[in-house]
């Protein structure tokens, strides 16, 4: 019973904070658990982070395949210096994420922390959800932060 007033509360906060994405999400599983097909949560809970993924790769390489960015604009990517900053900008990410996903598995119960957080900056800082991973890369850099200053 906890687990469903959780997704409505969820579901609110995802209507009253504009996230959209955190609503449907928390309303596809409370669906799914009035439903009794929970059996399905623990192969969501195992690949959904990486159909998440799939899809965002796909949304981002539309563009090279649909001719928006050409072969051209590909190439400016390493010679410039927005370019090259974007390059980094993305090894970096991808190492950061990568921290974040690790301290997800390890401690999962920050997830509503990290949903919470994300809310809280839709509706006072006009942010743009970018999803957990991200939002955990950097719980996981404070957190290391934390740890070097505290030793």
């Amino acid at each position: 019973m906890a687990g469903e007033i959780i997704l409505v509360v969820l579901i609110i906060i995802g209507i009253v904070g504009r996230a959209s994405i955190l609503a449907t999400a928390a309303s596809f599983l409370l669906i799914l658990k009035l439903l009794s097909l929970q059996r399905y949560f623990p192969s969501l809970e195992r690949r959904g982070l990486e159909l998440g993924l799939l899809f965002l790769m796909i949304s981002v390489l539309v563009p090279l395949v649909n001719g928006k960015i050409g072969t051209k604009d590909l190439l400016t990517t390493f010679v410039s210096i927005g370019g090259i900053c974007a390059l980094l900008g993305g090894i970096i990410a991808t190492y950061v994420n990568g921290q974040g996903l690790y301290m997800l598995k390890m401690e999962p119960e920050l997830m509503m922390g990290l949903v919470i957080g994300s809310v809280l900056g839709i509706v006072f800082l006009k942010g743009i959800p970018v999803g957990p991973l991200m939002a955990a890369a950097i719980a996981a850099m404070l957190m290391k932060l934390v740890s070097m200053v505290t030793k």
